[in-house]
Formats: structure tokens, sequence, C-alpha cells
């Protein structure tokens, strides 16, 4: 009896099943079929470029990674060049892939801290104790006189991927051994004190502040801020004073013997050598 029932259900049940693996295979064909014919074919130069990238998505490109720096070159190549990690030896590999020419390459960028202050030459008004970030402080009034200084907090060292910038007594420093020039840093600063400059060699000099106080105002805040007296501008028209700030002009320089007379001669020491030493 029990046997019967169970041939009475089999023999009413199989044929469904029969019918569900047919369309089942049916459906999974003409998925098959239009994965085949809807596919993108990618350009295999795309793969090529892919592959002699440094893979390191740090956005310096202007692209979100890699792989789509990767497509856009190859659309446009007035984009080759712009992988900082990957430099002139990368460029080339590409330019070679596009069957390319590179021309004569720009002088690589760097970032450079427009700030030397650090803790002891600094004015404080209380005591922070807020969250340990430079967007959070200087969100607030009055974490330090100077608003224009390096809070110190290290946001530009969480967003280096290549431990290239280090919080030493307060202020951001770069190592320039390690630094690719990707911007991650220049991006991260709340108050834009690291600006991505040209490095026509190896070791440039620079104004590092980015105080625009009067004179007066600047010594109360800051022990090292440059007061704007002109005397490095005397020197050199590579320098020049706007806004009680004194400028370099980094397309420009290059050592000579007025650029470091303009050095040993700013009273608060502000004009200072950065690079690889």
């Amino acid at each position: 009896m029990i046997l019967a029932d169970v041939m009475r259900l089999w023999n009413s049940a199989w044929p469904a099943g029969v019918i569900m693996l047919g369309l089942g295979s049916g459906f999974a064909i003409v998925l098959l079929i239009a994965s085949e014919k809807l596919k993108v074919r990618l350009d295999p130069k795309i793969e090529q470029i892919h592959n002699v990238l440094p893979k390191l998505d740090c956005g310096a490109c202007g692209f979100a990674g890699c792989a789509q720096y990767a497509k856009a070159v190859l659309e446009n190549p007035e984009l080759l060049g712009k992988c900082a990690p990957g430099g002139q030896e990368v460029s080339e590999k590409i330019a070679k892939i596009l069957n390319l020419k590179m021309s004569d390459s720009e002088a690589p960028k760097r970032p450079v801290i427009h700030c030397r202050a650090h803790t002891k030459d600094k004015t404080y008004y209380a005591k922070y104790a807020g969250i340990q970030s430079c967007t959070a402080a200087n969100a607030l009034a009055n974490v330090q006189a100077c608003a224009f200084g390096c809070l110190g907090f290290g946001d530009c060292v969480s967003a280096c991927k290549f431990n290239a910038l280090d919080i030493i007594d307060g202020l951001a420093a770069v190592d320039y051994q390690k630094c690719t020039g990707c911007g991650a840093c220049s991006m991260a600063c709340p108050r834009n004190l690291i600006k991505m400059v040209p490095f026509n060699y190896d070791s440039i000099m620079t104004v590092a502040c980015s105080s625009k106080e009067t004179p007066k105002s600047t010594r109360s805040m800051c022990k090292v801020g440059c007061i704007g007296c002109s005397l490095c501008a005397k020197q050199t028209d590579l320098f020049k004073v706007e806004d009680n700030l004194a400028r370099l002009d980094y397309e420009k320089y290059q050592p000579t013997d007025q650029t470091q007379t303009a050095l040993n001669k700013c009273p608060t020491k502000v004009i200072i050598q950065v690079g690889k030493k």
C-alpha cells in the first residue's frame, strides 16, 4: 500500500521536475548567450597600462584608482604623466604602450609645509581636549592663537599611504626619501598649509609660514612666523611680500648667492631648506 502511494506520487511529480529542469537550463543558456553578446570588450591596452601602474589607488592622478586612470589615459593621452607615485619611469612605460613619445618632463611636485612652529613656539589660549583631529580642531575658534599654523594632530599623516609624514613636537614633517608626491597630505590639511610645489632640485628653499597677520600680531602668537620685513625680497625678485607674508616663486627658483643671502638675513629664520638631504 505504501509502495503504491509512493509510485503514484513519483508519477505525478517527475513531469513537473523535468519541466523545471528544462526551464532552468533554457534560462541558463539564454543568460549565457546574452552575457557574451552584451559583454563590453576592453581594449587590451587598458590591462597593459594597468599592469605597469603601482596599483596604490592613491588618487593623485585625479581618478578613483589605477584601473580608472588606465582607461582614462588610453582615451586621453594628455593625461600621461599624472601618476605621481610611478613618476617618470611609469610614464615612459605607458607612453611606449601607447606608441607615444614623452615630451620633456615637468619638475616633480612634492609637498611643502608652510609652517615652522613647534609646540614651544606657539601661543595657546587653552588646552584642547576634543577629538584628536586637525579637521575637528580647526572647526573651533581659539584652539591656538595663530589661525594659520599647523594644528599638529596628524590628519596628513593618516592620509599618507607611504609613511612619508610624521608629527614632531606639534608640527608636521615630510620625509622626502619616502614621499611620492601623491598629494594626499595636501588635500587632508584643513588649513591648506601643505602645498604641492615643483622641485626643480632635490632640495629647495621655502618660506615656512602662512600667517597674514600684522608683524606685531605674528610676534605675539608665534616665535618663528614671517613678519613681512621684505629683507628677502631686497636680495632677489624670487621673493615677494604680500599681505605681510613673504612668498617664493617656486617655478623660477634656483639656488644662487642671492637666495642664500635671503635665507641668512631672515630675522625669524622662517626661510628654510627642505627636500632630500
